[in-house]
């Protein structure tokens, strides 16, 4: 028996994976005010997948595609006079709906759709920790490139012409990662829940952080407690394994909070 044996070895480094490339990620999330961008972009991913049972691809590579493809319209179009929290309310649940649609008109093929809902993290193979590991790489080396550049468009996007940086192309660059991640993930948390694995470890950090690199730090070990924690309180108690890894990162957002309480409190 080998290391990887382990449904829950895997488990534990699926969701570490996940949460190391999320949680960062979650920060410019939070920072940029994109939650329902990155809603949006997970609810795409059921038509990706629909799309890539009917071609017999690989479903990684429809849900980034169809990720990709939310991500480019809502960046072109938010910016030709469309409101854009009207633009993401429209194509998330009429992607979520096409979806559903389309995943029903597949014959033959055995789909649990719950599983891309909420998530199946106890059925990740030596396959997916591949790709949700060399997903979480390719984020975290995009972050680790862009870091500067993207700060600095996210904080002040005339700052950023002045040093000659393009905030629209930060912006797709954000969007690649967003989609990468949303693709990895969706084995571990589901559709629903992707987004909340993105804002919450982020939201949670920041009463923590004094600076936006110990931010991301913070978060990054706030999403892998939370999912590591997650999973030994599912198996414990026998719950769904996807919503109670969230449900331990909302109650550490809620301590978080109670503290930040205090600290004004006491000021």
């Amino acid at each position: 028996m080998t290391f990887l044996d382990s449904f829950l070895i895997r488990a534990a480094l699926a969701g570490v994976g996940v949460a190391l490339a999320a949680a960062p990620l979650g920060c410019f999330v939070v920072w940029r005010r994109m939650a329902y961008f990155g809603d949006a972009t997970a609810h795409a991913s059921i038509l990706g997948i629909a799309l890539a049972l009917s071609f017999e691809t690989s479903l990684f590579a429809g849900v980034l595609v169809m990720a990709l493809l939310m991500g480019t319209v809502v960046s072109t179009l938010s910016g030709r006079g469309y409101a854009v929290d009207t633009l993401l309310g429209v194509l998330a649940h009429s992607s979520l709906a096409f979806g559903l649609v389309a995943v029903s008109f597949l014959s033959g093929i055995r789909l649990d759709l719950m599983a891309y809902l909420f998530g199946d993290i106890l059925a990740v193979n030596q396959q997916d920790l591949l790709i949700i590991w060399g997903g979480a790489a390719l984020v975290i080396a995009l972050l680790w490139w862009r870091w500067s550049a993207l700060l600095t468009s996210t904080l002040n996007r005339d700052l950023a012409h002045a040093a000659g940086i393009n905030p629209q192309r930060e912006q797709l660059i954000l969007t690649l990662a967003l989609s990468v991640v949303v693709a990895v993930a969706i084995k571990v948390v589901g559709v629903l829940l992707i987004a909340a694995l993105l804002i919450i470890p982020a939201a949670s950090a920041r009463p923590f952080a004094s600076t936006p690199e110990r931010m991301t730090l913070i978060a990054a070990l706030i999403g892998v407690f939370s999912a590591v924690g997650g999973l030994q309180l599912a198996f414990e108690f026998d719950t769904p394994t996807g919503p109670t890894i969230v449900c331990l990162a909302a109650v550490l957002f809620l301590l978080s909070n109670i503290k930040r309480l205090f600290d004004q409190a006491s000021d």
